[in-house]
């Protein structure tokens, strides 16, 4: 992983975090993304920095907002004229029964899990060499009360995820499958996010051996 340009989306914390921290100890270049905390992302970044990275940026990515996105692609270009490895991994949730959750609660899930998550690829995708990398969920692949629309975004990466690679040959799609994670998301509660983190960048080596288009459960490769 050493020089190869990596953007991590949602990096200011949890998943996101960890993963950039993964790819700084190769010695990768690592573009750091935060929504609306960008003290929290400057901590991501020296600490990216501190263990390795040879070179990172942060950027400001809201995925609900189309000129943001191609802001932060372009500035992203400007300074690394690739992307190797795009990992999609900004999310939100509400834990609210659907009768319960209000219009905009919907919409912000359903932008920022699926919409944004497939815009940023589309407008990235010329620039990417090796791989997407999209973070899925085990709510992507069952049914929980109270995650309705929460679901209904991650069986929408996987299928994003599944058709993506049918049509893009160069380049490899995965989609990475979470349980329960300590993070902000779940009251901190759950496996270490460095586990799933783990699993990202060992995927990104290649050293799952699956196909373009595969779901990679955390929970079936971590022991």
């Amino acid at each position: 992983m050493k020089d190869k340009t990596i953007l991590v989306t949602g990096s200011s914390r949890g998943i996101g975090r960890e993963t950039a921290y993964q790819f700084a100890r190769e010695k990768a270049k690592i573009i750091v993304t935060y929504c609306e905390d960008k003290i929290e992302a400057e901590k991501t970044y020296e600490k990216c920095l501190e263990l390795g990275a040879t070179e990172a940026l942060i950027v400001e990515l809201n995925l609900t907002d189309n000129s943001c996105i191609v802001n932060a692609v372009d500035e992203v270009i400007k300074k690394f004229k690739v992307v190797d490895i795009l990992v999609n991994n900004a999310g939100v949730i509400s834990w609210t029964p659907l009768k319960a959750q209000n219009l905009n609660e919907i919409e912000n899930q359903t932008r920022t899990n699926l919409e944004g998550l497939i815009k940023l690829t589309k407008v990235c995708l010329p620039y990417v060499k090796d791989q997407i990398i999209n973070i899925a969920s085990i709510a992507g692949t069952v049914g929980f009360v109270d995650l309705t629309v929460y679901c209904a975004t991650k069986f929408g990466v996987r299928g994003f995820t599944q058709a993506l690679a049918k049509e893009e040959q160069t380049v490899k799609v995965y989609s990475i499958n979470p349980d329960r994670t300590a993070t902000r998301m779940t009251s901190f509660k759950g496996r270490p996010p460095e586990d799933v983190a783990k699993v990202v960048l060992n995927t990104a080596k290649g050293l799952y051996g699956l196909p373009s288009g595969s779901d990679i459960d955390v929970w079936k490769v971590i022991s």
